[in-house]
Order: structure tokens, then sequence, then C-alpha cells
């Protein structure tokens, strides 16, 4: 069947799936629409919460990073599953036993304030609309390269699904959806795959074919890429890193206390009967999720060499009869001449793939040159071996751009695999992007109608009332989603980690201090997120350039780009945690101690059932 008409069939299916659970799973109670009415099985839940946390950055982005960082990539693997572990064992238990259904409820409570709650309130809104930018945006991707619309009229399509079982089902249609949306993901993120680790190495799981020797060489699969990556002027794939050693700890450790903040997933915990479900589906999400986060840096490795063998036949990739890709071992082991202008590939019988990628805009060809051919390196290397081997072929810099966005999603074209495989990667992307555009609306209404309307505005309005609040929040924040995709901000190419950032500076260390701190005080607290949370903001704006003016001219407030040691944007939420636990510490040695009562809430939401009895206790 032709590779369109299967591809519409496949994403019309699993939005016919996805309706169908709405329809089935209507929330008819508050209890229903922000926490499926607190009934969820813990494997159902840990499936729900993968979805929800493997989000567009996690499955069209990540294994791209990955690819081009190569090693440096490892980065956000260590960051956002550290987080999940950090989370599961630190925060969701603690969280479940309080028994709210939000984060700013329990922060308002903990702190007996509700400025607290509506301090906390703003830092969920701004990680969460953050965030949903750039699943929007994957969302428009996505359907502006597999379904022949444009980027716009895709996010046009994402909001009308989302809208559909996001706005009647609530958190009980959500739930069953991502379920259904984690296995279209899954299954299409693992085919591909293992298809392309079979053709390249023999082995079918991607994790050993990372590590194992080309098919018909005795030379691993890594090291073909190193040299090739190296003779092409990039950095070393297995051991480069990206800024300095300080920068890639700080970005991983902001990765990490921003995902255990993000409130779209903490609330899934409030979803199960009981505290000890809550750690039974934390276990659970962490299998579901392993099951990505092992294949991906594989997904990375393989769509970097699939990419350069394209480019430049010298790297030894080539077709067999049957039209499938496969190593050219005589090439690949003879050390082929990268540079020979017989090695790149000729613009006029690119492949198909390039054409439809390049109709996107996120595949550019620049002939720089006039040769007609594609030359593909590091211009930018200062590696005088290939700048003397450059300047000898008359390459007059790199002519290809390729959006990390695209290595996923293009790797089953890129390998030739069959159509049926390209169509269920389409599924599975826009299947990622919206199952946790969903969980962020969901977070966003809830913060809207029951932590400011409910608690602040009007405490004594209905349950009917505040479900039909709570479904307006939700067309509302579908609106401000879909605004926010079709008209990205100048930072969008930075939002999913703004985002983490945001959520490691405000929401993270109040939680902390909430639960494990007895002592420490409302103001300590709210002094804390408002200090982390601005001075974040304020390193990330002045960063991108925003100016002062003083007198006639423009002041760099920061004083230029990674100005505090070094560090990136991406990577300052773990500054902006530290400050906000120092400011909240501080000011807490000037504050009157919590009441007696929270002080007691804090100790019973922290200590086990039965330990004040066993240590005699009374």
């Amino acid at each position: 069947m032709e590779l369109q008409t299967l591809t519409y069939l496949v994403v019309g299916a699993s939005f016919a799936i996805y309706l169908g659970i709405a329809a089935w799973a209507r929330a008819g109670s508050t209890s229903e629409f922000y926490v499926a009415g607190g009934g969820v099985h813990p494997v159902t839940n840990g499936m729900a919460t993968a979805a929800d946390w493997m989000s567009a950055a996690s499955f069209i982005s990540m294994a791209g990073m990955i690819s081009n960082m190569g090693y440096g990539g490892s980065l956000f693997l260590m960051g956002w599953t550290g987080g999940y572990v950090l989370l599961a064992m630190l925060l969701a238990p603690y969280l479940r036993k309080f028994g709210k259904f939000t984060v700013p409820q329990f922060i308002g409570d903990r702190y007996y304030s509700k400025t607290a709650s509506t301090v906390a309130v703003v830092c969920l809104l701004a990680a969460s609309i953050t965030y949903v930018i750039g699943q929007m945006t994957g969302v428009g991707v996505a359907f502006s390269r597999f379904l022949n619309v444009s980027s716009d009229t895709g996010i046009y399509i994402g909001m009308a699904v989302v809208f559909a079982y996001a706005v009647f089902g609530g958190m009980k249609g959500i739930t069953y959806t991502q379920v259904a949306q984690y296995i279209v993901l899954i299954i299409a993120y693992l085919v591909p795959a293992v298809f392309i680790s079979l053709n390249l190495t023999g082995n079918a799981l991607p994790q050993l074919g990372l590590g194992s020797n080309i098919s018909g060489t005795d030379m691993g699969l890594l090291q073909k890429l190193d040299l090739v990556v190296k003779d092409l002027g990039f950095d070393q794939y297995t051991t480069s890193v990206p800024g300095s050693t300080l920068n890639m700890f700080m970005y991983t450790l902001s990765l990490m206390i921003g995902t255990a903040g993000l409130p779209h997933v903490i609330i899934r915990f409030f979803t199960v009967p009981r505290v000890a479900d809550a750690r039974y589906s934390a276990g659970w999400a962490l299998v579901f999720i392993a099951l990505l986060y092992t294949t991906a840096p594989a997904v990375g490795a393989m769509a970097k060499l699939n990419l350069h063998g394209t480019v430049n036949s010298a790297v030894g990739l080539g077709q067999d009869a049957a039209g499938h890709m496969v190593v050219n071992p005589e090439v690949i082991t003879a050390n082929a001449d990268l540079y020979a202008p017989e090695a790149s590939l000729n613009y006029a019988e690119r492949p198909d793939w390039m054409k439809r990628w390049e109709t996107t805009g996120l595949l550019k060809f620049t002939d720089k040159n006039g040769d007609g051919r594609i030359q593909y390196y590091n211009d930018k290397t200062a590696n005088p071996e290939v700048q003397k081997r450059v300047q000898e072929a008359g390459w007059q810099g790199n002519e290809l751009e390729v959006n990390a966005d695209i290595i996923v999603l293009a790797n089953p074209e890129i390998a030739l695999l069959p159509n049926w495989v390209i169509a269920l990667v389409a599924a599975g992307g826009i299947a990622a992007a919206l199952s946790t555009a969903a969980g962020l609306l969901l977070a966003i209404s809830s913060a809207v109608s029951h932590d400011l309307i409910k608690n602040v505005v009007n405490p004594g309005i209905s349950e009917k009332n505040e479900l039909l609040a709570g479904k307006l929040s939700m067309v509302a924040a579908i609106v401000l989603a879909g605004y926010l995709g079709l008209n990205p901000p100048g930072f969008a190419a930075g939002t999913v980690a703004l985002a983490f950032g945001i959520a490691a500076s405000s929401l993270f260390p109040a939680i902390m201090m909430g639960i494990f701190s007895t002592r420490m005080s409302k103001e300590g607290a709210v002094s804390g997120m408002l200090a982390g949370l601005l001075i974040t903001l304020f390193y990330v704006f002045a960063h991108k350039g925003i100016m002062f003016m003083k007198g006639t001219e423009y002041v760099d407030l920061i004083g230029g780009p990674n100005s505090f040691f070094g560090i990136t944007p991406e990577a300052f939420g773990a500054v902006g945690a530290m400050i906000n636990f120092g400011v909240a510490f501080l000011v807490n040695k000037f504050s009157k101690e919590p009441p007696h009562h929270i002080q007691a809430l804090v100790e019973n939401v922290r200590v086990p059932r039965g330990a004040q009895a066993v240590r005699g206790a009374h």
C-alpha cells in the first residue's frame, strides 16, 4: 500500500481508539476529573505515567540529541531517569499519603497559607505552559511530515483530539487513553530499532547491537562511528562532552530535580487507591520507561551512521537486492577517502526521504561550491588535518542542515524500512506528544479550577460548578497551548529544558522541605519559590539577548552567554534550586516556626504507620 494512504489509516485508527476510550471513561465527578476517582490499578497507572512522562522530547528529540551530542547526550538519560527515581522514592509516596489532589494544594496546606498555594500555582503554570509549547510544536512537526499538511493544520488537529478526550474524560479519560498511547508509542519506537539493529549488526536487541560488530566485519559499530565522525571534523562520538564538566553536572542535576518537580507527573500518584500502590506504580512506570530509554542510545548512534552512509558512500552502507539498507564490508574496512568527489551524494540523486523532509524545512541543502553534490561535515572544526583535506577537495562549508528532531521520525525512511513501519512511527510520535500535552493541560486546569477558584476565590463553589470550571479551564488551556504552538516565542527551541529548570528552581525545593522539614515556615517557602523562579527566568531571558537601555547604549546584564561559570541556561535550574533552598532557610531563621498541628502533620506524612507504636509513643 502507498505510504501516505497507510499513514492516514494507522494514525486514524489510533485516534479512533483514543476517542473511543474517552467516550467510555467520561468523568462524572471532580474526583474522577482530577484523580480518576483514586482507583486506578498500579500497573495501569505505571503505564499511563510512562506515557505522560515520555513526551515528544523523549520520543522525537532525545535520540536526535544523543545522535548529535554523542556521549554527552547521556545527560538526558541520567537526568530524566534519575529524576524519576528521585520522584518515586522521595516524593510520590508521601504526597499520596497526604491525600490531596494537586501540588499547590499540598503546598498551601503544608505551609498553612493561601499565598503559598497561589505562588505554587504561578510556578506550576509557568513550568507547564512552557513545557506544553514543545509538545504542540512536536505535534506540528509529526503532522506536517506524515499527514502531508502544514504544521499549523497539524496543531489544530492535535488540539481537537486532545479536547475530545481530555475535556470530557478528565484524568479518568486521560489515564486510559495514555495506556493506549503508551502501547502505540513503545511499539513504534522498538520495531524500527530492532529492524535497523538487525540490518547493521545482525543482533535483534538494539541495546546489544550498539556494542556489537558491524555485520561481516571485525569492527564495532561505535568504533566505526568514531572513525567516521572524527574524519569529518566532529568530536569523537563516544567521548564528546558539551561544554565543561561542571555544566554537564549542573545540566544533569537540573533535569533530575526538575523532573521530580513536574506537576503533571506528580499528580499521577494521586490516582491509585493506597500509598503502597503509589510505590508499585512508580516501579512499573520505571520498567515501562526503561524500554525506551535503554533503546534511545542505540537509535541515536545507528541513525547517525545511517545518515552518514546515505550522504557519503565511503562509510560503506548501501542497498541490497530487496532495497534494504545493508553494510558493504569491503568499503567499510577499506578506510576509503570521505573527501573523494565520487564519495559524496549527488543532490539530484538524493533519496525520496530527503525530498519529503525538505518540504518541512527541517532538512536543508545549500550548494556552497556549486558542484551539485552534498558535502556534510563539521565546517567549524579546528582539526588541521580535516581542514587540509577539505581545502584539497574544494569544499566551501557544510551544505546539509539536519534538525535533530527528525532523527527518530526519519530513521526508518533512511534505513529503507517497510512503509507500515514508517506509518507506525508517525502514530507513535503523535501519541507521545498528545499524551504529555493532555497531562500538562490537566495540571493547568486543576491549578486554575481547584487551587485558585475552589481554594482561594470561591471556597463555597459546588462540585458541579467546580467540575464545569475545570472543563472550561481545560478549554482555555488548550486554546492557549495551541496559540503558543502556532506562535512560539523566541526561546521556543529551549522550552523543554526551560520547563524543567522552572520546576527545579521553584516547586521541587518547596515540596522537599514540606516533606522533610517540620520547621520550615510559610515565609521561608514562599520567599524561596519566588527567588528560585525569578533568578532562573532572569538568567534565561538575559542570556537570550534581552538588553536594558542605559543612555543611548544597550547593556548586557549578565556579561554575555553562559557568564555564570560557563553554565548554560538549560542547566541553570539547579543553581535556582540552590538559591531557593538558601533563601528559604535564611528567611526561616527570622520567621515564626509552624504551628504544632502542622509539624505533627509533617511527621505523620513522613513516618510509616505503626512507627510511633514501635518506638513506644502514644
